[in-house]
């Protein structure tokens, strides 16, 4: 069966208005809300007051778990912190002392190693390793001045100071009046997470700066109403989360997310509903015949939008890490209450302030805009090299993603001044290993720790291996190798050690595990992108069968599953070249280049994006299909639904970019790269991706563009004409 004939078994949409009975559900959904606004008023205000107290409690019950259950690292870490009450997974800070000069280290040992000692004493769940329980001279450095020590504490919550590790080096500055004593580590590097604006000041800026877009679509006090729905639609978020809270934990990322995603998510929806009720309003229909036409066509796009987020944030709860699978969690409810928020409210709020607050009007939506029709226009008339232009660009932009490293980022990409980067510096130029950083512990019985620390010290990539003296090296028949590599082991780059050490012990008696920073990076390397191409086939057929459903085309669906793949790898290029290779984050936030992506970052970027850059093309092609089964002309659809949509979906786009960049200014690295992860990917999909290469596309495959098999139209249960 040809593809003409194959569509015209289906019936067009918005061909016929049915009447109250047959009138679809979301018409239906509308008639309801109109006859109850009050009450709907009502239930979103008890909401929004729930929401408001879940919000100034919600810190508290944030979750800063990163464990990995399962994993073979995360298991020895866990027995490790059971035996010792530290370490395992949790890395060392290193104390670093330095005697005064025409002093040395070993010269001045006796009361140096009387200083450790009293500070193991005073805490038993803190392990200090030093020169004099391992006697190994690499523990000393700077021609014989300066000695370091790992300091193993015990779990710290959440990201601020690590008590445990600040009163051990208070400790030691107290037994050490002559010396000059300081910290350095991961930790210390990091910075930890103070110094921030805060969620509620970056969910304002974000406001501030979606409302400046809002008026200048609208040209109204109309601007106010996304806003409102924000206001209700983020809260009551929170209070699910809150409520989630004492069910499973969940990560403190969820604050983020839910407060910046959420207000673009919102408004984006509104944006969308509110511009199309205008629409039906400008062609003479009455305010509740405007919001139920409204609800029928652009509101059936919000609830595919939605659902596509949805569906791309199924990836992280489906994976086997808690601190993944939360965000998954909380980052579902972030479409879900919008979606319900905007179907409910908005035409509440329409019916009631609508008509009032579209003043004074200064911008009507009777005709298309003339810039985007003219912009659709000379794509039809020249698709080809549209769709030249479109790719050149892209493939630009991929290049980088081949050379990506996932892990933590790497110490030059941390503090550039201060004293952990200070002493960091000292103990590099003083002859330490980069690897000093990120030690590995091996948990071996007693009796195979002196041959296991042996073969150690002779494996590639190995600079030392040592068990410490007494019960913090050895403790109920179980020793605790200290490995310290020659390279940090962060990412997946520098993981060459942690595989060798590995290989090595395979096979070997007594040793029951190895963990540390780079086996963890490891770790999660197999628990979640090993998994990752067939989740990825899974979404893929998942969102290519939802939106040849809402389309009524298989080639329309399978080109936005293949084209927002396409998206995502031009997205991590560009987040390599800005981040990894530090092209742009130097000068735009003074962090030069990480060296890695953090081994969450891709992963959380991926779930977020796959949804929301699709948001998009549903906005797009959801009315180019409306206009293609009024006009029967693919050329006629493009340059219509273009110029219908093109100013609302830039417009939306830049709201969502404006909300991270709000997010962006978080003091942690890691929230930043993901922010701006999010905010290039949706810039690049909004005009690269679906005002360039997509119009192009459709163009250039005419007819194809609405070939849809009866076959799979009754599958899908799209009705079919006899």
């Amino acid at each position: 069966m040809t593809s003409a004939g194959t569509l015209a078994h289906l019936p067009p949409e918005g061909s016929e208005r049915p009447g109250r009975a047959g009138r679809p559900m979301l018409g239906r959904l509308a008639g309801v809300v109109i006859r109850n606004r009050r009450k709907v008023w009502a239930i979103w205000l008890v909401a929004f007051l729930g929401g408001g107290f879940a919000a100034s409690h919600i810190s508290s019950r944030l979750s800063y778990d990163f464990s990995l259950p399962g994993q073979p690292s995360y298991v020895t870490g866990l027995k490790i912190l059971r035996l010792y009450g530290s370490g395992g997974e949790t890395t060392p800070s290193i104390a670093v002392v330095t005697v005064p000069a025409g002093q040395t280290v070993i010269g001045q040992q006796a009361r140096i190693a009387t200083a450790f000692a009293s500070v193991r004493r005073s805490d038993a769940d803190v392990r200090l390793v030093d020169y004099s329980i391992t006697h190994d001279r690499r523990f000393i450095t700077n021609g014989g001045r300066t000695t370091f020590a790992y300091v193993f504490a015990p779990p710290n919550d959440g990201l601020g100071a690590d008590t445990a590790t600040t009163g051990a080096i208070s400790k030691l500055i107290a037994a050490l009046p002559g010396d000059r004593v300081g910290v350095t580590g991961i930790a210390q590097l990091g910075g930890g997470a103070a110094g921030g604006p805060g969620v509620l000041l970056e969910t304002i800026v974000g406001g501030v700066g979606a409302l400046a877009i809002l008026v200048f679509v609208f040209a109204s006090f109309l601007a106010l109403v996304p806003l409102l729905v924000a206001a209700v639609s983020i809260p009551t978020t929170l209070l699910l989360v809150f409520g989630l809270s004492y069910l499973t934990p969940m990560s403190f990322v969820v604050q983020f997310l839910v407060s910046l995603v959420g207000l673009g998510v919102a408004i984006d929806y509104s944006l969308l509903l509110v511009t199309r009720w205008r629409e039906e309003r400008a062609r003479g229909r009455t305010n509740d015949e405007a919001i139920v036409v409204a609800m029928e066509t652009a509101g059936r796009s919000v609830v595919l939008s939605g659902v596509t987020v949805a569906i791309g944030l199924m990836s992280l709860i489906v994976l086997p890490v808690p601190f993944l699978r939360s965000t998954g969690i909380g980052g579902m409810l972030i479409p879900l209450v919008s979606v319900a928020v905007v179907l409910t409210l908005l035409p509440a709020l329409l019916t009631g302030v609508g008509p009032r607050w579209d003043w004074p009007r200064l911008r009507t939506e009777a005709i298309a805009s003339r810039a985007w029709t003219r912009w659709a226009k000379g794509v039809v008339r020249r698709p080809w090299l549209g769709a030249l232009v479109a790719a050149v660009i892209l493939g630009i932009a991929v290049a980088p993603v081949f050379r990506i490293n996932v892990g933590q980022t790497s110490a030059a990409a941390e503090a550039r001044s201060g004293t952990a980067h200070d002493l960091y510096q000292q103990l590099l130029q003083g002859g330490a290993p980069g690897g000093v950083l990120t030690p590995m512990e091996v948990l071996t019985t007693r009796a195979a720790g002196t041959v296991v620390v042996r073969d150690l010290g002779a494996v590639a990539g190995v600079e030392t291996a040592v068990i410490p003296s007494g019960p913090t090296g050895t403790r109920d028949g179980l020793s605790d190798v200290i490995v310290i590599p020659s390279q940090e082991t962060v990412n997946s780059s520098t993981l060459g050690p942690v595989r060798a050490v590995e290989r090595s012990l395979e096979g070997r008696g007594g040793v029951v595990g190895v963990a540390g920073e780079g086996p963890g990076q490891e770790g999660f390397a197999s628990a979640v992108y090993g998994n990752v191409p067939l989740l990825v086939v899974v979404l893929a057929i998942l969102t290519f069968l939802l939106l040849a459903r809402a389309f009524r085309s298989v080639v329309l669906a399978a080109k936005a599953v293949v084209l927002n793949i396409v998206s995502l790898a031009a997205t991590f290029g560009i987040l390599t070249w800005f981040w990894q290779n530090g092209h742009g984050s130097q000068p735009i936030f003074g962090i030069v280049a990480t060296g890695a992506i953090t081994f969450w970052v891709p992963i959380s970027i991926f779930a977020f994006l796959f949804g929301l850059s699709m948001d998009y093309e549903v906005f797009i092609l959801s009315r180019v299909r409306e206009e293609y089964d009024r006009e029967r002309s693919t050329e006629t659809a493009i340059v219509n639904g273009l110029a219908r949509t093109g100013r609302l979906v830039t417009s939306a786009a830049l709201i969502l970019f404006l909300a991270f960049a709000s997010l962006a200014s978080a003091p942690i690295t890691d929230i930043k790269v993901l922010a701006t992860g999010l905010g290039i990917g949706i810039l690049l999909d909004a005009t690269v991706i679906r005002a360039l290469l997509v119009p192009s596309l459709v163009v250039l495959f005419g007819k194809w563009n609405w070939w849809f098999p009866s076959r799979l139209a009754r599958l899908l249960g799209v009705p079919v004409k006899p």
